[in-house]
């Protein structure tokens, strides 16, 4: 009993310690990104943000789908085979570097094709292309070899080169979207360098040589995934595509803008969930893994739920901070967007659970009728209430691709939570975007209402939140008065 007892101990230390360094680098990184946004939105116009966000949508889409999700299977191999991570790395630098030809390829073929106002940004799209896939790579490699400082070093270079960079190309040299772009580059590029020389240094790459037979396991489990990466993508980035067609690239601008509040509530989404893929992974076969997975659920669901409502209050005043000009109008759409990431935030929990047991085509499905769902909605609801349309449509899908993921883990662990206390919950926070958006007479006494009934609703919930943070804060003054 007692080893047991150790061994939970441990899985929840292992996932604590691992929040506690993506905190340092998510923070740091999300938050000083996040305050460059009223910048953006002063300097450049709705067109230039525009293009801007549709490039990096694009990316959401091509990275995975061409380098066949190395990445994700360079993270699920490298935790299990230790003594084989010198060959994943050149396994997935292999396909990463396949990925950019394909990509130069098809942009030099464009450019003789696209008017020539645009052939700069083909261009400049190969080159961030080839630095992103790069980048993204190495990250989810060395959360596989379990170097989260690495990750935590190659995030903070990346933000610190952008912050400085993007100073540099938009208020001193006053090169616009070029320079918004360039910054980009140059930051994943020297993040990959810092990366790779502080592995290299540490003596984490080492025994570099192809593995044939590991090549085609991680591409068994990767190539699945592609199904699972675009869904997630169309999820994520369809209605930008879908909004920019129908109602104009400008509106695209101001559509795409929107989605920097929900990125708040989606910094604290990634501290967890990079720390919990990981974790998962290494406790799927616990005997106790359902009461570990049902608790962390719990604790998730709980958290994103309050925050989620906390932003949609706050949404007018974080608006006239952040967004410039134009730009304030975004406001409205964020309510559905944060609801979104709360059901995004557990489709990929309970992804998490379903990977760890190597089943993709689980999530596959999932995302895929998500993803129909997507499409079918933006083009039935974006004529009718323009980028309003797009931002209701991607939260219902969400929700679909949430409750099918919910289905699909049941193969593997029957999770201990209410489900219709979490489905009331649901319908207060849409009751409070409704409020919020229709500018209800008395709507900030009806939100701070909504709000305390959602603690009450998870007030057990809260308290395990609570109670853990004042033991750490506790632990950390008590450790600073012995010193």
């Amino acid at each position: 009993m007692a080893s047991k007892e150790v061994k939970t101990k441990g899985k929840y230390q292992y996932l604590a310690g691992n929040i506690a360094l993506f905190s340092v680098s998510n923070f740091v990184s999300k938050i000083l990104v996040f305050l460059l946004v009223p910048l953006y939105t002063d300097v450049l116009t709705t067109y230039e943000y525009g293009i801007a966000d549709m490039m990096q949508v694009t990316l959401l889409l091509l990275v995975p789908a061409l380098t066949m999700n190395i990445g994700e299977a360079a993270l699920r191999f490298g935790i299990e085979n230790a003594e084989k991570r010198g060959s994943i790395l050149r396994i997935g630098v292999t396909y990463v570097l396949r990925a950019d030809a394909i990509v130069v390829g098809l942009c030099v073929a464009a450019f003789a094709v696209v008017p020539a106002e645009y052939r700069l940004y083909i261009l400049l799209f190969a080159l961030l292309f080839a630095a992103n896939s790069l980048f993204e790579f190495l990250i989810l490699y060395f959360q596989g070899c379990e170097a989260v400082p690495i990750v935590v070093i190659g995030s903070v270079c990346s933000t610190a080169v952008t912050v400085v960079s993007n100073i540099v190309f938009l208020l001193v040299i006053k090169i616009g979207l070029n320079g918004y772009i360039y910054s980009q580059i140059l930051a994943y590029v020297l993040a990959s360098v810092l990366m790779f020389s502080v592995a290299k240094s540490a003596d984490i790459i080492k025994d570099v040589r192809m593995d044939e037979e590991l090549r085609g396991q991680m591409l068994l489990y990767g190539m699945p995934l592609i199904a699972y990466s675009t869904g997630s993508w169309i999820n994520n980035a369809a209605d930008r595509y879908l909004v920019a067609y129908m109602c104009g690239v400008a509106v695209n601008g101001v559509y795409g803008v929107a989605y920097k509040i929900p990125a708040i509530l989606m910094v604290f989404q990634r501290i967890f969930a990079q720390a919990w893929q990981m974790s998962a992974t290494k406790s799927y076969k616990d005997d106790k893994s359902a009461e570990f997975f049902s608790r962390m659920y719990r604790t998730y669901n709980c958290f994103m739920i309050i925050g989620c409502a906390a932003l949609i209050i706050l949404v007018n005043p974080i608006a006239t901070f952040l967004f410039r000009k134009e730009f304030y109008e975004a406001w409205i759409y964020v309510p559905p967007l944060l609801i979104s990431v709360i059901f995004g935030a557990l489709t990929g929990f309970l992804g998490s659970i379903c990977l760890a047991h190597k089943d993709s085509r689980s999530m596959g499905i999932a995302t895929s009728v998500g993803a129909v769902a997507n499409i079918a909605g933006n083009l039935l609801l974006i004529p009718m209430l323009g980028a309003m349309g797009a931002a209701v449509a991607t939260a219902v899908s969400y929700a679909i691709m949430w409750a099918l993921a919910y289905a699909f883990v049941r193969k593997y662990v029957i999770l201990d939570n209410n489900m219709l206390v979490d489905i009331l919950a649901y319908l207060i926070l849409v009751a409070l975007s409704v409020a919020m958006i229709g500018r209800i007479n008395g709507r900030y006494v009806i939100s701070v209402v909504m709000l305390a009934v959602l603690i009450l609703l998870y007030h057990n919930d809260v308290s395990v939140i609570v109670r853990k943070i004042a033991q750490q804060v506790k632990s950390r003054l008590h450790g600073n008065a012995k010193k």
